[in-house]
């Protein structure tokens, strides 16, 4: 039985090339059909009935399969073991029937063995019943385990079927990242081992004071006991009017005292409502702090960040209300779904806050800023209108920006700004807010009334918000009042920016076109510019190829010392600057 194995394992598989090295599928397969058909050949497998050899083949096939594969390799050693199974099965089978064969040859060979050989043939119909019987119960079996390898996992949480799917691993995996974010979550929430070993020094500290403080007061107690018994004694003797000498009475009533005693212990039991206002109040606050702070660490320490905040911005004197507390509430990260931690608790400040109590600028302007990100704008107008908050440069400027970034709300953020800056006293932000409104009148007038405004401030406001609206307003007398700017100054200085240089050209422009008259009398009217300055104007328009606006002003200048310009060009202007110099 061993000859043919032994031929197929050594002469049959070496002759044949080595299928396993191939690199694509498409010739590792055919190459692995083109060794099953030659050792077919040199086996002489018989096609019509099953063979033993054959199954041997096919089991050395398989595992050169086997040893190529990679994710399935589990699965395909399985179906091999149960494939073993039938081929030995097969072979038990087939050594049986061989030696049927040769037991009845012998009993046809020895007539007188008859008995013997039907008996022996009744127990070979036997074991071959059961040999059925196996060969079924097995066959059961091996649907089992094959069934149950279906249902099993590969991956925890899926089935063999579902491994396979890539819209159900994708969901497996999703799934997977949401229970590690929730894990990294809770991680979060945590305290680490030094907090919280700082937390429970700070705690000892105070349960230390507290109990320094409790026996001061016992000791306060018994020394207000004795002295209220002295003061009775001395209200007895003032009403009665005893003639005894007031002496001799404190005399007594103190050895009185000294004779029957007042311990602690009695103190303790005094009554607090007899020491009404002169009651010293530091041990019932130092307990008070201490519950509080127990009570603040365990809703800190369980994530429960609402309940925190609440308890933290009601503190006695505030103890809580302050910036370490606000850091304690920024290191954390929120819980899914819900507000940040630093938000929960600015909010608790700013509504447990009493009444014409403001923050800190600090505090103020991390609510600002955390508000802003939520998109609380209301909670901020709601502060400012209350006055609860600290104003200061730095929150006009959060509000100018988000502003800029978000313009749904930038109505709103701007007014908050301009309030903050007005309260700041920074006059040239106000007008820049008031003018990103679109209040360009307003502005004119605010600027036109502060008196520490200068001219390089007014024209700072100018050029963040570029407006000849503005820039009309700001050259222009009102009420009496001279104008903001000087007209000269301003185009000679918007001229030379060349981001504003089309600014001041309009303005030339709008005075050129109402007539010749309008722009002389500008000119004239302009007593904060020099001759010089306005030359300058026109050197620059010239230089800007608005000869027009050059030619204008120049002809205005000589008019007015009597000379006319001999040529059109710039150089023969300049050649009668002498005359009115």
């Amino acid at each position: 039985m061993s000859e043919p194995l032994t031929s197929l394992s050594t002469d049959a598989v070496s002759s044949t090339p080595d299928i396993v090295t191939c690199e694509d599928d498409g010739r590792f397969f055919s190459s692995l059909q083109e060794f099953i058909e030659q050792e077919k050949r040199c086996l002489r497998c018989p096609e019509d009935r099953p063979d033993r050899l054959r199954y041997v083949l096919y089991r050395h096939v398989f595992s050169k399969v086997i040893g190529r594969a990679t994710t399935y390799k589990r699965l395909l050693l399985t179906i091999k073991s149960e494939y073993d199974d039938v081929i030995r099965e097969l072979q038990r089978r087939e050594e049986e029937a061989k030696m049927a064969r040769w037991t009845l040859g012998a009993l046809t060979s020895h007539p007188k063995s008859l008995i013997t050989c039907q008996r022996r043939a009744a127990h070979l119909r036997e074991r071959i019943c059961l040999t059925k019987r196996e060969t079924a119960e097995l066959q059961e079996e091996m649907k089992r385990q094959k069934s149950s390898l279906e249902r099993s996992t590969w991956i925890p949480g899926l089935t063999v079927a579902e491994s396979k799917d890539p819209d159900a691993l994708d969901k497996h995996l999703k799934h997977l990242e949401s229970q590690r974010a929730a894990l990294l979550d809770r991680k979060s929430h945590c305290v680490s081992l030094e907090v919280q070993a700082e937390l429970d020094a700070e705690l000892q500290n105070a349960k230390d004071h507290r109990d320094q403080l409790s026996t001061q007061n016992n000791q306060l107690k018994v020394l207000y006991k004795r002295l209220r018994l002295v003061s009775d004694c001395l209200s007895s003797w003032a009403e009665e009017k005893q003639q005894v000498p007031l002496e001799e009475l404190l005399g007594s009533t103190l050895e009185n005292i000294r004779q029957t005693g007042v311990t602690e212990d009695e103190g303790q039991s005094i009554d607090t409502k007899l020491f009404e206002h002169e009651e010293p109040t530091g041990v019932d606050e130092s307990k008070l702090l201490s519950d509080y702070l127990n009570r603040f660490i365990e809703l800190f320490d369980s994530a429960q960040y609402e309940e925190a905040a609440l308890l933290a911005a009601r503190s006695p004197r505030g103890v809580l209300r302050n910036l370490d507390t606000m850091e304690m509430f920024k290191g954390v990260k929120r819980p899914l779904g819900s507000l940040p931690p630093l938000f929960l608790f600015l909010q608790a400040l700013l509504v447990t806050a009493p009444a014409g109590e403001k923050l800190s600028a600090a505090l103020s302007l991390q609510l600002v800023h955390c508000s802003l990100q939520q998109g609380a704008t209301q909670l901020i107008t709601h502060a400012v209108n209350n006055n609860k908050l600290t104003f200061s440069e730095d929150m006009g400027d959060i509000l100018t920006e988000h502003a800029q970034k978000k313009p749904g709300v930038a109505d709103v953020c701007l007014a908050l700004a301009t309030t903050v800056y007005k309260a700041c006293r920074l006059d040239r932000k106000t007008a820049l807010s008031m003018c990103r409104r679109g209040f360009i009148h307003s502005a004119a007038e605010f600027m036109n009334h502060c008196q520490d405004l200068t001219a390089e401030d007014c024209m700072w406001v100018l050029c963040h918000s570029p407006s000849l609206s503005l820039l009309q307003l700001m050259t222009t007398p009102q009420q009496g009042r001279a104008a903001i700017l000087s007209v000269g100054v301003a185009c000679s200085t918007l001229l030379a920016d060349p981001q504003q240089q089309q600014l001041a050209l309009q303005l030339l422009d709008s005075f050129v076109s109402k007539g010749r008259g309008v722009l002389e009398e500008v000119i004239l009217q302009d007593s904060s510019s020099s001759v010089d300055v306005w030359t300058d104007v026109a050197s620059l328009c010239s230089e800007l190829n608005r000869a027009d606006l050059s030619r204008a002003v120049l002809s205005i200048l000589l008019e007015q010392s009597g000379t006319r310009i001999m040529s059109p060009d710039l150089d023969g202007a300049r050649l009668m600057e002498h005359v009115f110099l």
